[in-house]
């Protein structure tokens, strides 16, 4: 196992122009590399966000994708691993719904895992508007965990986040950094998002990567940004800001995991209780 990770987040503004989308993209995994990420890991809805739920996006399979492609190409020519937050992949079961699923490339740009997102976001925010993901998603099956030369990378996706069990999961079955891509309403992440994460970051004894979307976005709907990486103690490392994209970077010591599950070793803690 390599010893330091250098990590880096790429907060994005995505819009319904999948080729602008690609774009910005590009120039941020450029801007990543160019700083010494060895791990780049972009937004849910990376290349796309629908203006509503009913919006059926274009459905490529994840070999012709052009954002998978771009992606694929810069993790090669640039030895760096690339995970794609999300997105929306043709299912076999029903020509009428697809799934949200995350995509990690190694760095040579194959593709090493694939991540279909379980909890779907239905809910009907206070001030904000009603959410109903799973009027067009289907929900995974799986959760997923990906060997990188820095140990197991667990993955999820946005609203994933609300459900603790799995993260703890995740952890047991041997991740050291779980991604939390996400596009998080403005609402709910001003409330919610950063105690979440922390806590996924203390339960667990993993970092944290959570690269965000931002800004404003078709049909109005608005993200809270603040991409945050986070350490196993659940301290910040860097954040991203509330409504710019860009990079932020952290290097991470895969030993503090260790470290820190010695300290507090509740992984190992679980009693049966009656209900």
């Amino acid at each position: 196992m390599e010893t330091i990770l250098r990590l880096a987040c790429a907060q994005m503004n995505s819009g319904d122009d999948m080729d602008a989308n690609c774009a910005a993209a590009l120039a941020l995994l450029e801007e990543a590399s160019d700083r010494g990420a060895q791990l780049i890991t972009l937004p849910e809805n990376a290349f796309l966000m629908r203006g509503s739920e009913e919006q059926t996006p274009p459905l490529f399979s994840l070999e012709d994708h052009p954002g998978i492609r771009l992606c694929r190409e810069v993790a090669a020519r640039r030895g760096v691993w690339v995970l794609i937050g999300s997105v929306f992949a043709p299912a076999e079961e029903t020509k009428d719904k697809w799934y949200n699923r995350s995509v990690l490339l190694n760095a040579s740009g194959e593709r090493v895992a694939e991540y279909d997102k379980i909890h779907l976001f239905d809910a009907q925010v206070e001030g904000d508007r009603h959410y109903l993901e799973s009027a067009r998603i289907l929900p995974g099956k799986r959760m997923s965990i990906a060997e990188t030369p820095w140990g197991g990378l667990g993955l999820s996706i946005c609203y994933d986040l609300r459900f603790g069990h799995l993260y703890r999961d995740l952890a047991k079955a041997g991740a050291s950094l779980i991604a939390v891509p996400a596009a998080f309403t403005a609402t709910t992440g001003a409330a919610h998002w950063h105690t979440l994460l922390r806590a996924r970051a203390i339960e667990t004894g993993c970092f944290i990567v959570a690269p965000a979307q931002c800004g404003q976005h078709p049909g109005g709907k608005r993200t809270y940004g603040h991409s945050l990486i986070i350490d196993p103690w659940g301290t910040v490392l860097a954040e991203g800001s509330a409504g710019e994209p860009g990079v932020i970077l952290a290097d991470l010591d895969p030993a503090q995991v260790t470290r820190t599950r010695c300290l507090l070793p509740s992984l190992h803690h679980d009693r049966p209780y009656e209900t």
